[in-house]
C-alpha cells in the first residue's frame, strides 16, 4: 500500500486519466474530488461491498456446473426433446 500525506488542494495521480484533489479537511473527515473517465466505476468501499453482496446472492446456488441445470429441452423422462423415432 502506497501511503502519502497531502494538503489542501493538493493532486495524486492515478495513471494518466484519473486524479484525486484534496478539498477540504475538517477534523476528522477529508473531502477528496475524484475526475476519471466516464467508463471507471467509483464507489464508497461500503456501496462496493453491497453492490457485490447482492450480487452473490442473486446467484443460484449449485448451478455453476451446467450438468445440474435441467436443460429445458429434456424431457421429464430423461430423454432429449425431438430425437428421432416415432413419439
Amino acid at each position: 500500500m502506497l501511503v502519502l500525506t497531502r494538503k489542501l488542494g493538493e493532486i495524486i495521480r492515478v495513471g494518466e486519466a484519473i486524479t484525486v484533489r484534496v478539498l477540504e479537511v475538517k477534523g476528522n473527515q477529508v473531502r477528496l474530488g475524484v475526475e476519471a473517465p466516464a467508463d471507471v466505476r467509483i464507489y464508497r468501499e461500503e456501496v462496493y461491498r453491497a453492490i457485490h453482496k447482492e450480487a452473490d446472492e442473486a446467484t443460484l446456488p449449485g448451478t455453476h456446473d451446467l450438468d445440474e441445470v435441467d436443460p429445458p429441452w429434456r424431457r421429464p423422462d430423461g430423454k432429449p426433446n425431438g430425437a428421432g423415432g416415432p413419439r
